[in-house]
């Protein structure tokens, strides 16, 4: 579903007439390339009439005026028709044909450049058509199990939202069969709770991985920096309720294989249902991405969603982990902070330290404690960075914040040992965004 593999090529289609017909100035057709030879002489005294008379060759020269004829009639046909006003209009009747064919091959692959210029200027239009192209495409290999996947991308994080419809839990069988009672009746045998939520979440996990598969390839200019994806289930007079959630940034999306194989899972005795849902492949991959799982999808126990599809302009609380980390790490780097390295990340915030070159805007080697939480940073917080900067032998520290900063803090950094601390609260953070991103990030707190 890639820009390339969409170019359509123009080939064009010859005028039915010029094959067979013959070019301009072709000669009549001669009776001397038509002719049977003269059958030789089997008697050196018989004249050379005798041997005309031989049956098998006058079969031969009836043979050959028929076929000259024939080709002589053509020829005058042709000759007739080549000048004639129907032919003429028959080929420019072709000849336009062929033009609109070349000019809305032409008009296509120039609207396909178009949308590939606007992706790779990350548009969100063209990533989010293109991201939903390749979902849909992705869903019809299972025609009779349809799960619907939205794209919304985001510019500020370059992160895509991937919202996926699961199936109901209707689809997996909750019967096991049937046994006859004591008295003859036909009883219902039904199914393990266990084994059905097994079953349902092995299935969630292959449609997760898909979904997270087929948005990773296509995107092959590398736009995306991560993609979230949350899976809900959907039923009538309920709200939809999330049972698996995925936040991955590229690198781990490109270190998991996404497709596990075709190869059925194989069934080991003494493990117990819940052994076996733990060793699917489908789960164990979507694992290492640190999914968040439903432990009872029939209990209806849904989890937290990392990042929801909102508005266009998301606001702090409304960003993945990896996209406020991403966040973080590109507003730092803009503004001269390189070697970036996390050393904590969680869904709070993160720690990382960086170095930026003399000369820049922030020069030196730093700490930098970035949170987003909404109670206002107090002097402890202030107290640990500092703590921090002097183990990492660092030179200052960073203490960046989507709120606001308690006035006791703002005091400790005005004090004489305190004075390498840096404060950026909500309002610095969102100036940033517009700075260096030239993107808003709406207040959220």
């Amino acid at each position: 579903m890639d820009f390339e593999s969409q170019l359509r090529r123009y080939e064009p289609r010859p005028y039915p007439a010029d094959g067979p017909s013959p070019a301009a100035g072709e000669a009549e057709p001669r009776w001397e390339d038509y002719a049977p030879a003269e059958p030789p002489a089997a008697d050196p005294e018989v004249s050379p009439a005798r041997r005309l008379l031989d049956s098998g060759y006058q079969r031969e020269l009836a043979q050959a005026r028929l076929t000259h004829q024939r080709a002589l009639r053509e020829w005058r046909t042709r000759q007739a028709e080549a000048g004639s006003p129907a032919a003429d209009e028959s080929r420019r009747v072709h000849e336009q044909a062929e033009q609109a064919r070349a000019r809305a091959v032409r008009e296509y692959n120039d609207s396909l450049e178009e949308c590939r210029r606007a992706y790779r200027l990350a548009e969100p239009a063209a990533v989010e058509s293109l991201l939903e192209r390749a979902l849909a495409a992705a869903e019809t290999s299972t025609q009779d199990l349809p799960a619907p996947c939205r794209a919304v991308f985001r510019p500020l994080t370059r992160t895509a939202v991937l919202d996926l419809d699961l199936p109901t839990l209707d689809l997996v069988p909750s019967l096991t069969g049937y046994r006859l009672g004591t008295d003859g009746e036909i009883l219902p045998v039904p199914r393990p709770p266990a084994d059905r939520a097994t079953d349902y979440l092995r299935l969630v996990a292959r449609l997760a991985l898909r979904a997270l598969q087929a948005a990773d390839a296509v995107d092959t200019d590398e736009i995306l920096a991560g993609v979230v994806l949350n899976g809900w289930l959907r039923e009538p007079g309920a709200e939809p309720l999330c049972l698996v959630s995925v936040d991955a940034d590229r690198d781990a999306l490109a270190r998991t294989r996404l497709l596990p194989p075709a190869a059925p899972y194989e069934e080991h005795d003494g493990e117990g249902v819940y052994a076996d849902a733990e060793q699917d492949e489908a789960l164990v991959r979507l694992r290492q991405l640190g999914a968040a799982v439903t432990p009872d999808p029939y209990a209806r126990a849904g989890v937290e969603p990392a990042a929801v599809a909102g508005p266009a302009v998301p606001s702090a609380p409304d960003l993945s982990a990896n996209e406020f980390a991403q966040l973080v790490r590109e507003l730092l780097t803009r503004g001269g902070l390189a070697q970036w390295s996390v050393r904590l990340r969680g869904p709070a915030g993160l720690v990382a330290t960086g170095e930026g070159p003399a000369g820049s805007a922030l020069p030196g080697r730093w700490v930098v404690w970035a949170s987003r939480s909404a109670q206002p940073v107090g002097e402890e917080e202030i107290r640990t960075l500092a703590e921090a900067v002097r183990e990492e032998s660092a030179e200052r520290g960073l203490r960046l914040t989507t709120g606001r900063f308690a006035d006791e803090a703002l005091d400790l950094t005005g004090e004489d040992g305190h004075q390498h601390i840096h404060l950026v609260d909500g309002d610095g953070v969102r100036e940033l965004a517009r700075t260096h991103l030239g993107l808003p990030l709406a207040a959220g707190l």
